[in-house]
């Protein structure tokens, strides 16, 4: 029950009014294609272009975490699908907040409007959704600073409250071990000068 009621939480994390929505909507502004691949637990690519959901931050591929059956899963696998569940359910419509042409990546917001229920209307962000749950991060940049700070907030809710993966004492966490290889890539980032 309590895990349900976070979830209606975590799901119903209103934005502004719909009326922005729909004008936004006929001015670029899409849904995720159904012959969409799934590359992570924040990304996937369609016609060449890979869409990742800005300051999210999903589990590492080959990383695992032992479930409540001591059984050990694969925490990127965990997070891709519960986004595979959310598109499917939620049905988004996203918008380009960045893009790298040469490496053919737009990082975007995507964001569905509740249309059953007491929420009907109500906007909910895929990337707070994905992070409330507890199944992605907030992204940190290489600072360790939030990508996006609202998304940061969200995570210490989700992990304060055991959410989702956050259940799971092993959990993995990707960014601390992203901040890890950040370090090891230029240990004079980490090192202070000589004084």
């Amino acid at each position: 029950m309590a895990r349900a009621r976070l979830a209606s939480l975590a799901l119903c994390s209103v934005l502004a009014g719909t009326s922005a929505f729909a004008q936004a909507t006929s001015s670029g502004w899409f849904p995720v294609p159904a012959e969409a691949v799934f590359d992570t637990g924040d990304s996937w690519s369609n016609a060449g272009t890979t869409f990742r959901l800005y300051g999210v931050q999903s589990c590492l591929r080959g990383t695992s975490f032992t479930n409540a059956h001591g059984i050990k899963r694969d925490c990127g696998e965990a997070s891709l699908a519960m986004l595979v569940a959310l598109i499917r359910d939620l049905r988004p419509q996203c918008y380009k907040a960045a893009e790298l042409p040469l490496m053919k990546t737009a990082f975007v917001f995507c964001v569905a409007v509740r249309t059953e229920g007491a929420g009907k209307g109500s906007r909910i962000d895929l990337g707070t959704a994905l992070i409330a749950t507890g199944f992605a991060f907030a992204a940190l940049n290489p600072d360790g600073s939030p990508v996006h700070p609202p998304y940061l907030e969200a995570q210490r809710i989700a992990q304060g409250s055991h959410a989702g993966l956050w259940a799971f004492r092993d959990l993995p966490d990707p960014n601390a071990i992203i901040q890890q290889a950040i370090r090891q890539a230029s240990p004079s980032a980490a090192t202070p000068p000589p004084q």
